[in-house]
């Protein structure tokens, strides 16, 4: 069965701000290939519009290998859009959802395809909801040292109390670090 793997960028104070982070090359490098050892990624509005960016550089390099790099992978992988409101998306690897969440999750979890490659979540509403429903197998999440005081906190609107293990980590020459972290059970439940 597939892993649901929500792979986020966030600061020491926990918001998620695509532009407060400190990418290098070994950190595109590194999404590159996360990308590439996926089945599907799931995006909210926001995030996918937000992905939308790297378009252009797969056509008009920039020269710079580990974003030209990364630029190909999130063009090539199969992107789930869930959105109220856009009506359609012309990236050629793109679709909008025709169902709700967790079913979309429960099918996709549940596909062969030939492989078991991940299914990734890159939004954090989707995180929120997905970990709501304690569908998340597995979190990814890249701190990068940089206080941003201010904007949407990744866990926002969790109120239920979640027990985590980390399974590794993952240091960057920047100062981010990855954390990887499974979701454990306590007295029988997801805690």
């Amino acid at each position: 069965m597939k892993k649901v793997v929500a792979a986020m960028n966030m600061t020491l104070d926990g918001i998620c701000d695509h532009t407060a982070g400190i990418p290098d090359e070994a950190m595109h490098q590194h999404y590159a290939e996360l990308l590439n050892d996926a089945d599907v990624a799931l995006y909210g509005r926001i995030t996918y519009q937000l992905m939308e960016y790297w378009r252009p550089f797969v056509k008009e390099p920039t020269g710079e290998q580990s974003m030209d790099d990364f630029a190909v992978a999130i063009d090539r992988i199969p992107k789930i859009v869930f959105s109220h409101t856009l009506k359609h998306v012309d990236w050629e690897t793109a679709s909008l959802a025709d169902q709700e969440i967790e079913q979309v999750v429960s099918t996709l979890k549940q596909s062969g395809n030939g492989n078991n490659k991940n299914i990734l979540v890159c939004s954090p509403s989707l995180i929120v909801a997905l970990t709501k429903l304690r569908l998340i197998d597995e979190y990814q999440l890249c701190v990068h040292p940089v206080i941003a005081g201010d904007g949407l906190p990744l866990f926002k609107n969790i109120h239920e109390r979640m027990v985590l293990t980390l399974l590794k980590t993952k240091t960057f020459d920047s100062g981010g670090v990855i954390l990887y972290y499974k979701p454990i059970k306590e007295s029988g439940t997801y805690a």
